[in-house]
């Protein structure tokens, strides 16, 4: 724990969430790291979970809140989570406008969901991103190690240039953890960052275990995020715990932090996330920029819920 004013207990289970929002002061919290799927899908990445120790060689990663659509909307509405995407991510071609589909669809049934979308690379990524933004996205999942390509590539140009432009958030998968691939770390995303240098970009899991590379682009660049999903918690510092270095590094940049979960696909309540970030002591003030605040500029909310800012 670094030396800091007071930082207030963070929660020893969901039902106390609640309550810590109100300790903290905070409407809520802005979650820019959501999952909803259409049930297919989710089926497919609840499938790989299940399958992650034996495959490759991991802890289990039993799923914590599986269960159906409507309940998860509901227990998200119970922690306090006034805000949250969707977060699809196509792992072929061709989906990705059916996956926008579905996520617009889903923000326009569920008050807390704020309209996001992805596209994939292939050479309709600059429509898909287009009509996107024209529906009224306002934040985009991008997810190098499941669609196996290279985030700088030239197909791509288009589609990063119109989010550039609109200063739309993306939260990208680029770091090489929990698990890599071919394209992911950050020699990848500082090319595209040296083409776009105004994207705003939320590197998923703080770009675990690649923190300080990706830190380094949060310093650098003024659009790019660090988003807490998983990080400091059992499952992640068992196997890329945090450096002392990097956390030094995050208590002085309260602006850049922002919570990310992963829900509804942990191996832990969702409280254990908020705890682990209590727990590094930063102070009250970075616990309300970074489970507030943050969230709630990047996905451009009111002050009391999702409508436009």
């Amino acid at each position: 724990m670094l030396d800091a004013e007071f930082t207030t207990p963070g929660p020893t289970s969901d039902a106390r969430i609640p309550a810590y929002l109100e300790a903290l002061g905070i409407p809520g919290l802005a979650d820019v790291h959501v999952h909803f799927m259409p049930q297919n899908v989710l089926s497919k990445v609840w499938g790989f979970f299940d399958r992650v120790g034996e495959e490759l060689g991991a802890a289990p990663w039993p799923i914590h809140y599986r269960m159906p659509e409507a309940e998860r909307v509901q227990t998200l509405r119970a922690l306090g989570v006034a805000a949250y995407p969707t977060l699809n991510y196509p792992h072929r071609a061709g989906m990705a406008g059916w996956l926008n589909d579905y996520s617009r669809s889903f923000a326009a049934a569920h008050p807390q969901a704020v309209p996001s979308a992805t596209f994939f690379a292939e050479p309709e990524a600059e429509a898909t991103a287009r009509a996107a933004l024209e529906g009224g996205a306002r934040i985009f999942k991008v997810h190098v190690q499941v669609g196996e390509f290279a985030p700088d590539q030239g197909m791509l140009d288009g589609a990063w240039g119109l989010l550039e432009a609109a200063q739309v958030p993306v939260v990208i998968h680029a770091g090489s953890g929990p698990h890599g691939g071919t394209h992911t770390g950050p020699a990848p995303v500082r090319r595209l960052l040296e083409a776009h240098p105004r994207l705003v970009l939320v590197i998923a899991h703080a770009g675990m275990p690649e923190y300080a590379e990706f830190t380094d682009l949060a310093e650098e660049y003024p659009g790019v995020h660090l988003d807490t999903t998983m990080v400091g918690t059992d499952y992640s510092q068992a196997l890329a715990p945090v450096p002392e270095a990097e956390l030094e590094r995050w208590a002085a940049m309260p602006r850049k932090i922002v919570l990310g979960s992963d829900f509804p696909n942990i191996p832990h309540p969702y409280a254990h996330q908020l705890g682990a970030l209590a727990a590094w002591g930063f102070g009250d003030p970075w616990m309300r920029s970074v489970l507030w605040e943050n969230g709630a500029r990047l996905m451009r909310l009111t002050d009391t819920g999702v409508g436009g800012a």
